[in-house]
C-alpha cells in the first residue's frame, strides 16, 4: 500500500483538520465531533448528510450555502455514530425543521433513523429521504433493496436550492423522493479501492478485466469482462440506465463521476461517447457535469448518473450559484 498518510487510524481526524483549515471562510468542525457545518446561516429547513469517509468531496464538499447544513462523517467506509448524527442535526437546525439525505446502507439508515428519534426528542422536527439511485444490483453487500451513489450529490443540489428558496420541510421531503425516483446511476471498475486500516485492496480483478456495477465500497457488481474502449462502456451504462426507466426520459441532466483513481482525460472521453449515444436515441442533455463528486477512496473506474428534468425548475436548480467546497 502507497498512501499519503500519517497513521491510518488518524485519517479521518487529520483530514478534517485540512478540510476546516483549507476552507475556514465557508465551513468549521463543531467541537468534538466529525461533523463540518456552514459558517453561515440562513433561516431556512436544514440539510444534513453524511456517511462513512472514502467518498470525498462528498459530503463535507458540499456544505454551503445553496446546498448542505451540515455533513456527518463516520470511519472510512463506516456509518457514523447515531451521536454524531445527532450534533449535525443540532448545528443545522434554523428552527424550521432539518432533512436527512441518506444513502441506502443498512448501518447509515439505522444509525440516522435513531439520531432523528434522539432530536424528536429534543423537540427538533426531523424528516429523512433516502436515497437508492444505483440500478446495478438489489440487495448488496451492505444494503437491502438498492444503494445510493453518486446521484445523492443531485439531490443535495436540487433540494439546497428549493431550502435557501424557502420551501417547508414537508415540501423538501416530497420533492426529495420524486428526485431520487427520477435519478437512476450506474458504475463501472477498473481496479478496487484500498482502505488504509486495512492496506489491500477490496477485490480483486485481472490486469485486462472490469466489472460492471460495483459499489462505492467496492460491493459486488453484476458481471465481469475484458476490458473494452470507452465507446463500448458507454453503451453498456447507457442502454442500462434508460432501460429502468419506466418511460425512456426525453430530456436529462448526465452526471459522470470519478471513482477517485480515474483521470478527468478519460472521464470527458466516456462523456463525449455517452453524449453520442444519447443524441443518437433523441435523448436531450440539458445539464452536464464530470469530475469527481461521489469517490471510494483510489478506486479506478467511473459512474453514470441520469436524472430525468421533465420538472423543468430542477434544471433551474441545478444550474444555481451556490457557495461550497466542491461543487
Amino acid at each position: 500500500m502507497k498512501k499519503i498518510i500519517n497513521e491510518p487510524g488518524k485519517i479521518v481526524e487529520e483530514m478534517l483538520q485540512g478540510i476546516v483549515k483549507s476552507y475556514g471562510n465557508l465551513v468549521h468542525q463543531v467541537e468534538d465531533s466529525r461533523v463540518i457545518a456552514r459558517n453561515d446561516s440562513n433561516k431556512q429547513v436544514g440539510l444534513v448528510s453524511g456517511g462513512g469517509s472514502g467518498h470525498e468531496p462528498a459530503h463535507a464538499g458540499f456544505v454551503g450555502d445553496g446546498m448542505l447544513n451540515a455533513a456527518v462523517l463516520g470511519d472510512v467506509f463506516t456509518s457514523p455514530t447515531p451521536d454524531q448524527i445527532l450534533t449535525g442535526i443540532q448545528a443545522a437546525d434554523q428552527g424550521a425543521g432539518v432533512l436527512l439525505i441518506v444513502k441506502n446502507y443498512t448501518g447509515d439508515i439505522l444509525n440516522f433513523e435513531m439520531a432523528k428519534d434522539m432530536a424528536d426528542m429534543e423537540d427538533i422536527h426531523v424528516e429523512m429521504v433516502v436515497v437508492d439511485d444505483d440500478i446495478a444490483v438489489e440487495d448488496s453487500t451492505y444494503t437491502a433493496g438498492k444503494r445510493g451513489v453518486a446521484g445523492t450529490v443531485l439531490v443535495h443540489k436540487i433540494l439546497g436550492h428549493h431550502a435557501r428558496q424557502g420551501a417547508s420541510l414537508e415540501e423538501l421531503v416530497f420533492l426529495g423522493e420524486k428526485i431520487v425516483t427520477a435519478t437512476k446511476t450506474i458504475g463501472v471498475a477498473l481496479k478496487a479501492a484500498t482502505v488504509p486500516e486495512v492496506g489491500k485492496p477490496g477485490f480483486t480483478l485481472p490486469e485486462d478485466e472490469i466489472e460492471f456495477g460495483v459499489g462505492i465500497h467496492g460491493e459486488p457488481g453484476y458481471r465481469r469482462e475484458k476490458i473494452q474502449p470507452s465507446k463500448e462502456l458507454a453503451k453498456e451504462l447507457v442502454e442500462k440506465t434508460l432501460s429502468s426507466y419506466e418511460q425512456q426520459p426525453q430530456t436529462v441532466g448526465v452526471l459522470v463521476n470519478g471513482m477517485g483513481g480515474t483521470p478527468l482525460m478519460e472521464q470527458f472521453v466516456f462523456m463525449n461517447d455517452v453524449l453520442t449515444l444519447l443524441e443518437d436515441k433523441g435523448v436531450q442533455v440539458t445539464f452536464h457535469k464530470v469530475g469527481n463528486y461521489m469517490t471510494s477512496i483510489d478506486m479506478q473506474g467511473l459512474s453514470l448518473t441520469m436524472i430525468d428534468l421533465a420538472t423543468k425548475d430542477w434544471q433551474t436548480a441545478l444550474e444555481s450559484n451556490v457557495t461550497t467546497i466542491s461543487w
